[in-house]
């Protein structure tokens, strides 16, 4: 386990592309997330270190809507479902790996 201090909180390429995704898609498609997505996107898509409870409500984002992965079009490139859409502006799959790994990397003892 790591020191928060020594852990990098920086998005990964990956986590901001799908966030800029969710973002175009949003845009073109008129549906998906809250403003708090898009607030959640648009810091991942800069690529500015977030905090370690930025990573928890990314944690819990992705525990209550896993449920979306099974609704209509999720996986439809051509018209996502609003649950993919949001799912992106969160960082989709890429992004809940990094934070999981996060939270792993700083064990209980972290703020995560």
């Amino acid at each position: 386990m790591k020191r928060v201090e020594e852990v990098d909180f920086t998005p990964p390429a990956a986590v901001a592309d799908n966030a800029a995704q969710g973002l175009a898609w949003r845009a073109r498609y008129g549906r998906g997330g809250t403003e708090i997505g898009v607030a959640r996107a648009r810091e991942l898509v800069e690529r500015r270190a977030l905090t370690p409870e930025t990573i928890r409500r990314m944690i819990s984002y992705f525990a209550r809507h896993e449920v979306d992965r099974r609704g209509r079009n999720f996986f439809n490139d051509d018209n996502p479902s609003a649950g993919r859409i949001a799912w992106l502006l969160w960082g989709g799959d890429e992004g809940r790996a990094w934070a999981l790994d996060i939270k792993r990397r700083i064990g209980r003892g972290g703020a995560v």
